[in-house]
């Protein structure tokens, strides 16, 4: 039986690679795995040799303390790789196949999944329905950034790509697949986007370019990203969209420089609770900060899709409400323009086919856009430190050298 290594949180500001168990068709106990949980036999899950692990600004803030996550939590959830072996209940995936898997958990049974409600299964998390492979609060399912990981309800959950050398070929825009495409793509259908549409993008971290690139690929005519960040706006123009520095002030005012009206048809919020305030408060935390403006310059009738995370548990939130997950919601002004919000996990599956069709085929270049960078496992630690100051690049851990010269 081979090792097997993992990135592991140890305290605000502190990863580390260790040695780790090798994955086992049965749940043990350990950080942040639910009691329940512990035990739970995975006779239809497959254990995945990773090819691609993706570092994700959801686990930048439990790597901040902006979380209740347990010392010891091994990460990760976005996963790419080829299925090494499989349990006795699984039926159509092979060793061998080259998957990606999405980081919502589901079993493919409940009245959820069968909705296509595939991030709030209601069978893989005692907590709370919702699940996702190294996330606080989310069942304890052990995470991806390691060589080896363990996919439960595996034929219903893995996507396999139809030829493996067309798929090594373009394997660090198929990496995206796991979750900051499909999820950024939700939130511009959430958001309404369409043919001929002008889209106001917050954020221009990962989710937020690859929302950008949704964007377009839906048909909107015009893309405008705001962030704070100069290299991460940089990185946006770089394929068509026009930006809003909101360290100068609220995008509304930028919007009306680039569209002539200061509203429009549709927007997305690719930041999250750990927003920061516009013009003169740009390095002050404001946690609604988005949300409100968002509101204040989507036109009355329209719709904001709200990727970025929120949480229920903030420990390092800059007020007493705010560390419940309660903000300061201009929620009147939504209502007065008879807004529609869409909130939650990105369902993966929902799209996952659909946007890896449009990588195989050249529809799309989500790896450029997202600026994805390739580093070793071992590098990880530095790779989150980079992220946390601001690098305009998706990191993409290495772990067994197989991405060469993606």
């Amino acid at each position: 039986m081979p090792g097997n290594k993992a990135v592991a949180y140890l305290a605000p500001g502190r990863v580390e690679v260790q040695d780790t168990d090798y994955p086992e068709f049965q749940l043990k106990d350990g950080p942040g795995v639910h009691p329940a949980n512990v035990g739970r036999k995975v006779r239809h899950g497959a254990i995945v040799k990773t090819i691609a692990t993706n570092i994700c600004g959801s686990d930048q803030h439990m790597v901040r303390g902006r979380t209740t996550a347990p010392p010891g939590l091994i990460l990760g959830h976005e996963i790419t790789g080829e299925v090494v072996e499989t349990g006795p209940d699984v039926e159509f995936t092979k060793a061998g196949d080259l998957v990606s898997v999405p980081f919502n958990i589901s079993c493919g049974r409940c009245r959820n999944c069968k909705e296509g409600k595939t991030g709030i299964c209601e069978n893989v998390n005692p907590d709370r329905p919702g699940s996702a492979y190294g996330y606080v609060d989310m069942g304890g399912w052990v995470g991806g950034q390691a060589e080896y990981v363990l996919v439960p309800y595996a034929d219903w959950n893995l996507l396999k790509f139809p030829d493996r050398d067309q798929a090594m070929e373009k394997i660090l825009d198929l990496a995206m697949l796991a979750d900051i495409f499909p999820t950024g793509y939700h939130g511009c259908v959430t958001a309404g986007v369409g043919t001929g549409s002008t889209v106001y993008i917050a954020g221009a971290g990962p989710v937020g370019l690859a929302a950008a690139t949704s964007a377009f690929l839906l048909g909107a005519a015009v893309v405008i990203v705001g962030d704070l960040n100069e290299d991460r706006l940089a990185q946006a123009r770089r394929f068509g969209c026009e930006t809003a520095d909101v360290s100068k002030g609220e995008p509304k005012d930028q919007i009306e420089q680039i569209l002539g009206v200061p509203e429009v048809d549709c927007a997305v919020d690719a930041v999250g609770f750990e927003a920061r305030g516009h013009g003169a408060e740009a390095g002050v935390e404001r946690p609604a900060t988005v949300l409100n403006s968002l509101m204040d310059l989507t036109r009355a009738g329209g719709a904001i899709g709200i990727p970025g995370l929120y949480v229920t548990g903030d420990p390092g939130a800059a007020d007493e409400a705010a560390k419940q997950g309660s903000l300061s919601l201009r929620l009147g002004l939504g209502w007065a323009k008879s807004h529609a919000f869409f909130t939650g996990q990105c369902p993966v599956m929902r799209y996952n086919r659909q946007l890896m069709m449009a990588i195989l085929h050249d529809r799309v270049r989500i790896a450029e856009a997202v600026n994805a960078t390739p580093i070793p496992l071992t590098e990880a630690p530095q790779g989150y430190a980079d992220f946390d100051q601001g690098a305009a690049r998706k990191y993409v851990l290495d772990p067994h050298g197989l991405l060469g010269s993606a």
